[in-house]
């Protein structure tokens, strides 16, 4: 397998944003991470590792304010971070393009295949979870945010809390997707847990009957949580764009 690529910076509207590009045979893989994520997660070296096996291009990256990237995090927006990711797609890759995207990453995929639909070949939401800032809050934490700028929850991944600020949300508020018709025509996966507790299973129902493309398959994997980060797991995430990769019979 080849080594990690190197790592680079790429400026956007004054923000440096840390990328991984593997160059190799078209389509190219990018893949976003979710929520205060980043580009050296589980299921992100596992696609990269899937990529240089099989000698494919791939664009991983950080968000402003995360990982490697410039910035803090509380200062970010959804729509700075979808600004990012289009302006990576656009300068780092040429050609098509399958985007994966997780948690988070899913929404910013979604409107990517929007944006760019001469572009997008296929998508692949694992655990995606487009409007979270509409039916991921309580109205109690609405309140607290508007009342406090920010309100800090509880991590399940870390000791330290997960912030949200009310720019954020106002941000992906003006972003959402799911109350009307979606009109993307690409095939797109989903995978999602059957067991997860932050972005319920409904969620991606609701995303399937969305989307406008015929091709919409949803795998609902038994006993998942919301990471998908078990080896049976990333093989399911493999295993899904390994077929996509495929020529139709």
């Amino acid at each position: 397998m080849n080594s990690s690529a190197k790592l680079g910076h790429l400026d956007v509207g004054g923000r440096s944003i840390a990328f991984r590009l593997r160059e190799g045979t078209e389509p190219t893989l990018v893949f976003l991470p979710g929520y205060a994520s980043d580009m050296e997660g589980t299921k992100a070296l596992a696609l990269d590792a899937f990529a240089a096996r099989r000698g494919m291009a791939m664009l991983r990256f950080d968000y402003s304010g995360t990982g490697s990237s410039g910035g803090e995090f509380e200062d970010r927006t959804l729509a700075a971070w979808l600004e990012e990711s289009l302006a990576a797609i656009d300068q780092l890759t040429s050609g098509p393009l399958i985007v994966i995207g997780s948690s988070m990453g899913g929404w910013i995929a979604l409107h990517l295949a929007l944006l760019r639909p001469e572009r997008v070949r296929a998508m692949v939401g694992i655990a995606a979870a487009p409007d979270f800032t509409d039916w991921g809050f309580t109205a109690g934490q609405k309140e607290r945010l508007q009342a406090q700028g920010r309100i800090e929850e509880s991590n399940p991944y870390g000791t330290e809390p997960s912030v949200f600020t009310r720019g954020f949300w106002h941000s992906g508020q003006r972003l959402l997707l799911l109350g009307k018709p979606i009109a993307i025509d690409c095939p797109v996966r989903l995978l999602h847990g059957e067991l997860d507790e932050e972005v319920p299973p409904d969620v991606a129902i609701r995303i399937m009957r969305a989307i406008r493309s015929g091709d919409v398959q949803l795998n609902l994997l038994k006993g998942g949580g919301h990471r998908l980060s078990q080896p049976h797991e990333i093989d399911a995430i493999l295993s899904t764009v390994a077929a996509l990769l495929e020529p139709a019979p």
